[in-house]
């Protein structure tokens, strides 16, 4: 039976589901990810705001300034979550094998589904209705023989387009196309490819495959099967979480350890409950920094014992930090803490009540957060932020407020 792989991607998301919200946004240059009076970085952009340059990840300042008459919202993860979740239980209606890819998009295996929908391409239809009517949003399909041409496609038909590839033209139908257009392919590895002379996807693929791997070594291989058009990775469904983060980017560059330390107790408290809420515990903690200069560090530590705590975690990056500010650095722009190497619940000491009477108070500040709000109950040091961000149900509010969880 020949493979039939979509892939579906929401276009423009975020603005998407603002502007479904306030339809009064639609048809206007719209950015998501904050005020450009503060600083933060664009987090979506509407079409129309993409054709003045605004892309993901540019500086909300510089996105201001090439598109002044632009309409910036700070949003909501929460909204754009719940919309998210909408959104792939209606792929799910249509194929038991989907795979999330982030928020917005989705692989759908839809082999052998032909005699319900008629074709793949009508399945792809009706998908796409049904995106429209339940949730007022867009999405673009690729359907092909594999994931990574399915990926392509999408692409090349955005926005709000539809784009088969008929079985076995996978590689005709990559070969004219920019080698930057293949999944997977960076600014150094087109430069790499430029330097080769490789300007096209299917000059890549004609390229003997001992030069390839020569230049990008195991990855090389897969680098070359794509440009071919083979992709043999299943559409599988995701595996747990390897680890859990929160961070963000400070209004200005700071030197104070009072507000370092306060913001990295909340971050701890919000990883932590999420690892609560996965029922895990962590074996490690690191510690992100960004400085004035954009000089990113990771420092990672190994706990003792495996824990879910937010104070476990919050003494462990504590420590990370005391010893990277002792260095004296540069003000920090960026602070963030993760929790790594999960595993599924740990083995209590019955001799040590501190543990025992630490994990009922994590489960009693854990529902009084769900009631009430995450900021109705907080420590001492968490109560410096509440003059510095704004806060809601969810938590505090920090930059960007879009991508704030």
């Amino acid at each position: 039976m020949t493979r039939r792989i979509m892939h579906i991607d929401l276009d423009a998301f975020f603005v998407s589901v603002e502007q479904v919200l306030n339809p009064e946004l639609r048809g206007k240059p719209v950015v998501v990810g904050g005020k450009p009076d503060r600083r933060g970085v664009v987090a979506a952009a509407s079409y129309e705001a993409r054709a003045f340059g605004l892309h993901s990840g540019m500086p909300l300042v510089t996105a201001n300034r090439l598109c002044p008459q632009a309409i910036f919202i700070e949003g909501s993860f929460h909204r754009y979550r719940d919309a998210s979740k909408r959104f792939m239980a209606i792929l799910a209606d249509f194929s038991p094998y989907l795979e999330p890819m982030g928020l917005d998009e989705a692989y759908l295996d839809a082999t052998g589904f032909e005699s319900i929908h008629g074709s793949i391409k009508q399945m792809a239809l009706v998908i796409r209705k049904r995106i429209k009517d339940e949730l007022g949003l867009c999405a673009s399909v690729g359907i092909a023989g594999c994931k990574v041409v399915a990926k392509v496609a999408s692409d090349m038909s955005k926005p709000d387009g539809l784009l088969e590839v008929p079985a076995g033209e996978e590689r005709s139908f990559l070969a004219s196309l920019p080698v930057a257009q293949l999944p997977g392919i960076g600014k150094k590895s087109k430069r790499v490819l430029s330097g080769l002379g490789i300007s096209t996807i299917g000059q890549l693929a004609a390229l003997p495959s001992g030069i390839i791997k020569s230049h990008f070594g195991a990855a090389g291989v897969t680098i070359h099967n794509h440009a071919n058009g083979i992709d043999d990775s299943k559409v599988e469904s995701p595996g747990e979480a390897k680890s859990i983060s929160r961070e963000t980017t400070f209004g200005a560059d700071t030197s104070d350890e009072s507000l370092l330390k306060a913001t990295l107790r909340y971050l701890s408290e919000k990883a932590g409950s999420a690892l609560r809420r996965q029922g895990k515990h962590a074996r490690s903690v690191s510690l992100k920094l960004r400085y004035a200069d954009f000089t990113t560090i990771a420092r990672q530590q190994t706990l003792s014992q495996a824990g879910d705590s937010d104070r476990v975690i919050f003494e462990a990056g504590c420590q990370l930090l005391k010893r990277e500010l002792s260095t004296g650095k540069q003000a920090v722009r960026l602070i963030g803490i993760g929790v790594a190497n999960l595993v599924k619940g740990r083995q209590l000491d019955m001799l040590d009540t501190s543990d025992i009477r630490l994990e009922k108070l994590n489960k009693a500040i854990d529902h009084i957060r769900q009631r009430y709000g995450f900021t109705a109950i907080q420590t001492g040091r968490t109560l410096l932020l509440k003059d510095i961000f704004p806060a809601n149900d969810e938590g505090y509010t920090l930059p960007t407020p879009s991508l704030s969880r």
